[in-house]
C-alpha cells in the first residue's frame, strides 16, 4: 500500500516521471527492508512508512527546483529522457551525511544524469547506501566514507536531510558547491537562519524557505521544510 500511494503522489507531482525510474522506486521497498534487517539505516518503527517518509521527503528538494526553478528543473529533467548530460556539461551534488542514501538516492533515480556522490562517515551506513545503488543499478552514484570537510572538490550543489543545524554545517561544506544549497528540515528555524545570515552576511534574497506541504499535502510533512540556500562565490573565497 506504501508504494501505491507514493507512485500515485509521484506520477502527480512528477508527471515526467519515466518507467525505469518508477522500478528503480519500486526495488528500493525490498532492499532496504533486506539490508535494514542488518544494519539499522531507519527506525524499524517507520521502515514501513519508507516511501512517504523518506524517498517522498527526499524528492522534496526536486519539488522545490520544479516549482521554483523551473530552468534549472527542465535542464536535468531533459537531460533525463535524452540519456545524456545537458549541453551544460553534467551536474555535480554533493549529498553529505547521507545515512542509509536519502536524499541522494532517491534524487539519483529521478535525475539519472545528474552526478551524485553520497558521502557519510559511518561506514556501515555507506556501505548500505552502495548496495542500495548498485543494486537499483545507478551509475550516476558514488558512495564515500569519509567527513565531508575532507573532500577536495567542488560540486554544483549539496543537499541534506536533518544533518546538522547551519552553525555547524557550513564550515564543513565551505568552498564545495557552487550554485547552491538544498537542506530538508523540520521545526522552528527563524533563529537558525537569522544566525546564519549575520554570521555570513547574506542578503535577504540569498536564503529561500519553502514549507514542502505546499506540495505534499500529507500530515507527515506539516512544519517540514526546504530550505535553499543560493551560491555565492565570493562569499565562499
Amino acid at each position: 500500500m506504501d508504494f501505491e500511494i507514493f507512485e500515485n503522489t509521484v506520477r502527480t507531482v512528477f508527471p515526467e516521471i519515466n518507467a525505469e525510474a518508477l522500478g528503480q522506486f519500486r526495488a528500493l521497498g525490498p532492499l532496504y527492508r533486506e539490508w535494514n534487517s542488518k544494519i539499522n539505516v531507519i527506525s524499524r518503527k517507520d521502515i514501513d512508512n519508507l516511501y512517504m517518509h523518506h524517498v517522498l521527503h527526499s524528492l522534496a528538494i526536486a519539488g522545490y527546483m520544479r516549482l521554483n526553478m523551473p530552468a534549472v528543473y527542465g535542464r536535468l529533467i531533459s537531460a533525463a529522457h535524452k540519456g545524456t548530460d545537458s549541453e551544460e556539461g553534467p551536474v555535480t551534488v554533493l549529498d553529505i551525511g547521507t545515512g542509509g542514501g536519502f536524499p541522494g538516492i532517491p534524487l539519483a533515480i529521478l535525475f539519472p544524469t545528474v552526478r551524485f556522490t553520497l558521502c557519510d562517515s559511518v561506514g556501515k551506513k555507506i556501505l548500505v547506501a552502495k548496495e542500495v545503488a548498485e543494486s537499483c543499478g545507478l551509475k550516476n552514484v558514488e558512495t564515500v566514507n569519509a567527513r565531508a570537510e575532507s573532500l577536495d572538490r567542488q560540486f554544483n550543489y549539496i543537499v541534506s536531510r536533518a544533518v546538522a543545524p547551519f552553525d555547524i554545517l557550513m564550515p564543513l561544506i565551505k568552498g564545495k558547491y557552487r550554485e547552491g544549497v538544498f537542506c530538508l528540515k523540520g521545526g522552528d528555524v527563524v533563529e537558525e537562519i537569522a544566525g546564519l545570515m549575520g554570521r555570513y552576511k547574506l542578503q535577504k534574497g540569498m536564503v529561500h524557505v519553502w514549507k514542502t506541504e505546499e506540495m505534499f499535502s500529507l500530515p507527515y510533512y506539516e512544519g517540514k521544510l526546504v530550505i535553499f540556500l543560493e551560491g555565492d562565490k565570493n562569499r565562499q573565497k
